[in-house]
């Protein structure tokens, strides 16, 4: 018994470190929001930071709110109405053309 307990939990924990193992050296690109987080109340005037790993030299970000591009977006949303907002992050290559490698999408809701 205490035998097939090891040998199970051996299993998981190599079947674990072998998933985020090879996650990390794939050297996907990926894009992440990190705030604000997904669901959170904000006020009208909102700092969003996101974070980009792998991405190919002259890659970036192009950010959106409620679907419309944000161009020259320096990180802090304004006079954003009261409701339910969805912001997005696309990777864009160096011709600003959306590159379709990664994107990530949160929801807000913005307070009076």
């Amino acid at each position: 018994m205490t035998r097939l307990f090891l040998s199970a939990c051996i299993l998981t924990i190599g079947a674990i470190t072998g998933v985020s193992t090879g996650s990390a050296m794939e050297g996907t690109t990926t894009i992440s929001i990190l705030s604000p987080h997904n669901g959170e109340t904000v006020t009208n005037t909102f700092d969003t930071t996101y974070e980009i790993l792998n991405a190919p030299t002259g890659n970036h970000a192009h950010v959106y709110l409620d679907g419309a591009y944000q161009k020259g977006f320096k990180g802090t949303f304004t006079h954003v109405p009261k409701g339910e907002h969805t912001i997005t992050v696309k990777i864009a290559d160096h011709d600003h053309k959306d590159a379709d490698t990664a994107t990530d999408t949160i929801k807000v809701k913005v307070s009076e």
